[in-house]
């Protein structure tokens, strides 16, 4: 059985206060855009923190990382891709793609980590029931017969 593809798409401008003194995106723009992908997907499949929430967890980032290919510049409209990467574990694992919009390529890629924390601050080792209860409706894991 094949697991299917869940990706989010957003098309953004880069704006000036987002460039350094070398005229190109500042690294710590790159922690935004990828928290922009993460809302447009939580929106279009369902998984945005205010329902962590009100289930009684928090989602914090635990590894974020990125690789850059090349230069992204001010007036640029590129686009990112983020793709739900399913695991077992009681975590959510995203990957990250930073695309031009005209053939320019693969800009950046990156990747994510969140974990479960309950209210009380507290690691959850195991898939809180609303977390496996979206897995399974979006079909990322197998269903128990």
């Amino acid at each position: 059985m094949s697991v299917p593809l869940l990706q989010s798409s957003l098309r953004f401008r880069i704006r000036f206060s987002e460039i350094d003194a070398m005229r190109v995106v500042w690294h710590g723009a790159y922690a935004k855009y990828f928290e922009d992908a993460r809302e447009a997907f939580g929106r279009d499949y369902g998984l945005d923190y205010l329902m962590i929430e009100q289930n009684g967890f928090y989602a914090p980032i635990v590894d974020l990382s990125f690789q850059y290919r090349q230069p992204l510049k001010y007036g640029m409209e590129p686009e990112i891709v983020i793709t739900y990467r399913p695991v077992e574990a009681a975590k959510i694992v995203f990957d990250y793609e930073i695309r031009g919009t005209d053939g320019e390529g693969v800009f950046v890629t990156g990747h994510s980590i969140q974990v479960f924390m309950d209210t009380q601050y507290q690691l959850v080792w195991e898939n809180p029931d609303f977390y496996e209860e979206w897995k399974r409706r979006w079909g990322v894991i197998q269903h128990e017969d």
